[in-house]
């Protein structure tokens, strides 16, 4: 029987970063992706910050993050729209060439990786899969949101690989609209001129029949490419270390709950779970294990100030959507450009005007309202 110090199951951005930080302190390890390639299929829509890159040890290069976002255009329901300059500073991903990026940091590290291999669960002394059993000390379960239970902050979503001349490169689009993607939205996300990602999520929506009917309404395309797969939007489970069986990405909810999205929060839970593991493997400690308090040091605040958020934006009807969104004033669009994408609670509550919004959705909290300012007020500082 094979043996190894961890095995991570998942070889995405947070499994792949984690086996890099395990292997780099001298361990062994071993990655199992069910999956015939690193970096396939793309879930996501493939959007992070330079800074974000350079954090999770990624040196952008044109291969892996070679088209810079410039602006983003929010759609209200009835048309009317409003666009944020972001200044270069948001990069479009491929994920593909990232994740084989960070798959080769991790193997010159001295990780192994396995693709089409399943992870079939933890057992005494290891874990099956299906290539056998294998024999290690920690498991890290980093197989994305599919691992997490179905429930509220799950959605459905949608995503397909579009070639259309409506695409503009740099441009991000944003469309809300609650009766047809109700809890979520859809989007435009160019990867080059006339080719990007266009998806929808929502709560107990039809994906596939949105989908054809937003590129009717955009102006067709040829698909390249179609992705099922849920989002999660709940925000971080409640723990992160289960026995010797350790969460990371979006398995342990850390995507962000505005967005689902997660490169740069899940790739950190994916680093700090590998620096965890390596100090429980050197110390007999499993609480060591548990990094948690590290992830919720970075984005506990935000993620809270993102969940209120999402409480508030629910709450609207599209007549308020559209109200808000004609009333946003330049000053405030200026504002909202200059936000960390990473950590965007506060861009997104200035653009869309929270206190209005606050009170148009109702039931809202006077503490939820508090939540919200406040981190407006630490993103202006």
């Amino acid at each position: 029987m094979e043996s190894y110090d961890a095995v991570v199951a998942g070889g995405s951005i947070a499994g792949l970063l984690c086996a890099r930080e395990i292997a780099s302190a001298g361990h062994t390890v071993l990655v199992l992706e069910k999956g015939h390639e690193i970096g396939t299929p793309q879930h996501c829509g493939g959007m992070v910050s330079r800074r974000g890159l350079g954090r999770l040890g990624i040196i952008p290069s044109v291969r892996t993050a070679g088209n810079a976002i410039t602006s983003a255009k929010v759609v209200a329901p009835g048309g009317r729209s409003v666009t944020v300059e972001t200044g270069g500073e948001v990069l479009e991903v491929n994920r593909r060439a990232l994740d084989k990026y960070a798959a080769a940091q991790a193997q010159r590290a001295g990780a192994a990786i396995r693709v089409g291999a399943t992870f079939r669960g933890a057992v005494t002394g290891g874990v099956r899969t299906s290539i056998g059993d294998i024999r290690c000390r920690v498991v890290v379960d980093a197989r994305g949101a599919a691992a997490l239970p179905p429930g509220p902050g799950m959605l459905a979503s949608v995503q397909y690989e579009v070639q259309a001349g409506w695409i503009r490169r740099g441009r991000v689009v944003v469309m809300l609209d609650q009766d047809r993607y109700p809890g979520f939205f859809a989007w435009v996300i160019p990867s080059g001129s006339g080719r990007g990602k266009v998806g929808v999520a929502g709560r107990r929506i039809n994906g596939a029949a949105e989908m054809r009917a937003l590129l009717e309404r955009l102006g067709g395309g040829s698909v390249l490419r179609r992705i099922a797969a849920p989002v999660w939007v709940g925000g971080p489970v409640e723990r992160f270390v289960r026995g010797n069986m350790v969460l990371a990405g979006d398995a342990a909810g850390q995507s962000k709950p505005t967005t689902g999205g997660g490169i740069y929060s899940s790739g950190t839970g994916g680093l700090l779970a590998g620096r965890a593991v390596s100090r429980y493997l050197e110390t007999g400690d499993a609480r060591r294990l548990d990094y948690k308090p590290a992830w919720m040091g970075v984005f506990g605040r935000e993620f809270e100030a993102q969940k209120a958020a999402r409480r508030v934006l629910e709450r609207l009807d599209n007549a308020a959507i559209d109200g808000i969104i004609s009333s946003v004033k330049p000053p405030d669009a200026r504002a909202a450009g200059r936000g960390d994408f990473d950590f965007h609670a506060g861009s997104i509550l200035t653009l869309l005007g929270i206190r209005g919004a606050a009170r148009v959705a109702g039931a809202v909290t006077a503490s939820e309202v508090r939540r919200l300012l406040g981190r407006i007020g630490r993103q202006r500082a």
